[in-house]
């Protein structure tokens, strides 16, 4: 049943099943959509959201009684003379100020809140005839804006973010260079202020300073902020927004600083995680194929950023995802697959995963590529993160793929690592091994069907369905029921028909199953039904 078909059939039809008949795009995203609660810390983690600005001089060498007590010294006495009309004074407090909030462990960010030292700061971003003032000024709201959501709303409801976006054109690199920084920690708190950075103009003096002949420590700087444009989906950044820093993403993509590459790289792998619009968009631009090379670099940071954009395309629809194959990404595979590091492998399964969900000339480049060896060997020994990967792939292979293709599989020897994983306390990982073996059950050729039957009970897998018919999860118990009445009641005694005949019920005194006679009404999908054949509930 083809994608068209499925979208035609009244929802009341599609909601009894488990799959909603053979999209592939929906089961691209209810995929993406797994991972995406599965991995956001860790993504999160990649790309450090907000910086301080630390300094030598920052008493970090100092004990901390002394620490202490220049922390909490008389910060009513510092405001003052930091609104003193002595230059010397003003200057010297305001350094004094900064100077505390570099502290490395605690700095008194609420402290100096409290004494209203943000509009004192935020007052002298605007004295352009002394530059060194704007610099620490700057450094020190960098510093607070660094903190918590509170403290950086604080700088916010400041009214820094204009202040420090005019600081972006001063003739001094080191005061531009520390707005920048500043906006960056503003803009990674969430979409809120990076939409007002964006209505104020922030994309256009970033996008230059690109251009221009910048030291890499600035242009690293820069590119960081980009990705906290970037970073944040709900909302996304607007497609206007977006085309506005795609030519600076595509200019980048070809530096060869390992810092500037891995931020670019994940600025592009937080786009495309903001739905098929988006991923459209970014293809138009031109700059797929230069991810997917870096897919063979040779620093992991930016292979796991590359891998992560890449795959997040193939979440998209047939079409984007052919755009990947087409160029070659397949390629790269049997060494991800193989690499020493199970978190490259269990995001190249993953990307798997989304191909092998697709129509059947996708399924058939993973075949081609002889990279299902490598999955059936991760969903048999890796560790269970990376199985659950390997049974997501192997499961949409089920679902996607040609009777031929299904065969392949089963040569291939899956059905022993997926009856193993049957004992796994994950009801998740149970329903999608289940769908998998049902679907291999359903669409091998009648002439091979003994064998594989053999081969789960040989297995061991045919006493691990027997007892999921005692599962907590209907869904499971349901699946499992069927599957035994279907492809393994001629092979048992009398007394198992005679149980297997009726349907497993729930009994109400406690959370044990029991069978009674099944209800004639129930609603039961047809294992005949032509439409249904590689899919259940």
């Amino acid at each position: 049943m083809d994608s068209s078909t499925s979208k035609k059939l009244p929802h009341h039809r599609l909601s009894s099943y488990k799959y909603h008949g053979k999209d592939s795009d929906d089961s691209r995203r209810r995929r993406n959509q797994y991972t995406v609660s599965l991995r956001k810390n860790k993504r999160d983690e990649q790309i450090q959201v907000k910086r301080n600005f630390p300094a030598e001089d920052s008493m970090s060498d100092k004990s901390e009684d002394d620490r202490e007590q220049n922390q909490f010294y008389n910060l009513d006495d510092l405001a003052i003379k930091a609104r003193s009309e002595d230059s010397t004074i003003r200057f010297e407090a305001i350094r004094s100020a900064r100077k505390l909030l570099s502290i490395d462990r605690n700095p008194p960010i609420d402290e100096l809140i409290k004494f209203n030292f943000l509009p004192i700061f935020v007052h002298y971003l605007t004295y352009d005839q002394y530059p060194e003032l704007q610099f620490e000024a700057a450094w020190a709201l960098t510093n607070i804006a660094s903190g918590n959501s509170h403290q950086t709303q604080a700088v916010a409801d400041a009214n820094a973010l204009p202040y420090l976006l005019r600081l972006l054109n001063s003739p001094h690199s080191n005061v531009c260079e520390q707005a920048v920084w500043a906006l960056g920690n503003l803009i990674g708190d969430g979409p809120t202020l990076r939409d007002y950075a964006v209505q104020l103009g922030v994309i256009k003096p970033l996008v230059e300073f690109i251009q221009k002949d910048i030291p890499v420590s600035f242009l690293r700087n820069v590119t960081w902020v980009i990705v906290n444009l970037c970073r944040h989906k709900d909302p996304p950044l607007s497609l206007i927004a977006v085309q506005e820093i795609l030519p600076a993403l595509n200019y980048l993509i070809a530096y060869t600083d390992i810092t500037i590459l891995v931020d670019c790289t994940w600025a592009l792998a937080y786009l495309l995680d903001c739905g098929n619009s988006m991923i459209q968009v970014i293809i138009d631009s031109g700059v797929i194929p230069h991810i997917i090379k870096l897919l063979n670099h040779n620093e992991i940071k930016i292979v796991t950023a590359a891998l992560r954009a890449i795959g997040n395309v193939v979440t998209g629809t047939d079409e984007q995802t052919q755009l990947v194959l087409n160029h070659g990404a397949l390629g790269y595979f049997p060494k991800l697959l193989k690499h020493q590091k199970d978190k490259l492998n269990k995001e190249a399964v993953w990307f798997l995963s989304n191909i092998t969900a697709g129509n059947q000339q996708q399924v058939q480049a993973v075949i081609d590529a002889q990279l299902i060896p490598d999955v059936i060997h991760h969903l048999q020994y890796s560790e269970i993160q990376i199985q659950k990967e390997a049974a997501w792939c192997i499961s949409n292979l089920t679902m996607s793929g040609s009777k031929q293709q299904i065969q392949y599989i089963v040569t291939q020897r899956v059905i022993p690592p997926l009856c193993n994983l049957l004992q796994q306390q994950d009801t998740q990982v149970l329903q999608v091994c289940l769908d998998a073996i049902h679907n291999i059950l359903k669409q091998i050729p009648e002439e091979n069907l003994e064998a594989v039957t053999t081969e789960i009970e040989e297995c061991g897998g045919l006493d691990k369905i027997e007892h999921l018919q005692t599962h907590s999860s209907s869904d499971i118990y349901q699946q499992s029921y069927e599957i035994i009445e279907k492809f393994f009641s001629n092979e048992t005694d009398d007394e198992d028909i005679s149980s297997m005949n009726q349907a497993p019920t729930l009994l109400n005194s406690s959370n044990e199953f029991s069978f009674g006679n099944m209800n004639t009404n129930q609603a039961v999908p047809d294992n005949n039904n032509e439409n249904n054949a590689h899919f259940q509930f």
